[in-house]
């Protein structure tokens, strides 16, 4: 059974609410600039109090990253699912490469990366969440049947993995959006693919 299947109808209303404030949050980010838009104005135009607002965001940051950590508990199930003998580089890229527009989307596509590529409170932001989704990752990695990994190797494969998605935002980004995700995706983890040292000569 998936999380969406044991989410039950009250925990569904909170997510609805919460991308519709985030939805609200960009426009007005957009419109009116990130640092003259208050938590107060994000609340009225969405007929709240500033009050409710945080219950559903601890921040004004926040409310860009509404589903950044369900995302990252569900690449982390992913991760545990991949076939046993696959290897961790191309585990990674495999689940990644499916879940890597999520994850952008997750940042409001187009719009929001460039909203967040230019303000500091909210790339800030994003370093935190990115490394607690890393560690997710990293953590799930060394769960999978049979793994053997240590936490070093988990902790550099990830940030290698994490290395490579932001390679491919950032190209998408200078594309306006039109070149292929996936295959920069790819692009990018054949770039960094690890490669085993040669024996040295007897």
């Amino acid at each position: 059974m998936t999380r969406a299947e044991t989410t039950g109808p009250r925990e569904r209303t909170r997510r609805a609410v919460r991308a519709g404030l985030a939805e609200l949050a960009l426009g007005l980010f957009v419109e009116r600039g990130y640092e003259r838009t208050t938590v107060e104005d994000i609340a009225a135009a969405a007929g709240l109090s500033k009050r409710s607002f945080f219950r559903y965001f601890p921040t004004k940051e926040d409310v860009l990253f509404a589903d950044v950590e369900e995302l990252a508990d569900r690449i982390a199930d992913a991760i545990r699912e991949r076939p046993a003998g696959e290897d961790p580089w191309t585990c990674l890229h495999m689940v990644l490469r499916d879940w890597g527009g999520r994850v952008h989307a997750a940042r409001h596509d187009l719009t929001g990366l460039r909203l967040i590529e230019t303000t500091p409170a909210l790339r800030a932001r994003l370093h935190q969440k990115r490394d607690a989704m890393r560690s997710r990752i990293a953590t799930a990695l060394r769960e999978r049947p049979g793994s053997t990994l240590d936490a070093f190797t988990a902790d550099l494969l990830t940030a290698a993995a994490g290395a490579a998605l932001d390679a491919a935002a950032r190209e998408w980004l200078r594309c306006d959006g039109d070149a292929d995700r996936s295959a920069l995706i790819d692009e990018a983890f054949a770039a960094l693919s690890p490669r085993l040292a040669e024996p040295a000569p007897a």
